[in-house]
């Protein structure tokens, strides 16, 4: 008499136990995701206020050797090379390596004189407008 073969019991998930599993995946997405948003904004104007402070410290360092801060025209490309501007610095030095980039990838603006100090080191935010409120407010060295 021939044997038969056992066919192996095939088991797997259901399409109802698949949908409740991706059901969950979505709802712990929708709670986490928001925060997770948040704070990738929090770590960008984190950023910007420390990038600020440094050009504010290297301005003053400038300031010292040369008795006055760069001017508006030479701004603050005159920490990472000599200005050829009038009036040229008699005592300068670098200052930093390289002018950094905002967060949101635009230049730092430069004012001198500034609207809020001497001089003003600022970055417009997220927006890359004047004003706003958040992500999209102004970051000063104010």
């Amino acid at each position: 008499m021939p044997r038969r073969l056992a066919r192996p019991l095939q088991r797997g998930f259901t399409l109802i136990e698949l949908m409740v599993v991706l059901v969950i995946i979505g709802v712990l997405a929708a709670l986490i995701v928001p925060n997770v948003l948040d704070r990738a904004d929090d770590a960008r104007v984190t950023a910007a206020k420390t990038d600020i402070a440094n050009l504010t410290q290297a301005l003053k360092l400038y300031k010292l050797d040369n008795q006055r801060f760069p001017t508006a025209e030479q701004g603050l490309q005159a920490l990472v090379s000599k200005p050829t501007a009038n009036p040229v610095p008699a005592n300068w030095r670098p200052y930093i390596d390289k002018l950094p980039a905002d967060p949101w990838n635009r230049p730092y603006l430069y004012m001198n004189p500034g609207l809020r100090g001497e001089v003003d080191v600022l970055s417009f935010g997220a927006d890359g407008q004047a004003g706003g409120e958040g992500k999209d407010a102004d970051i000063g060295n104010w």
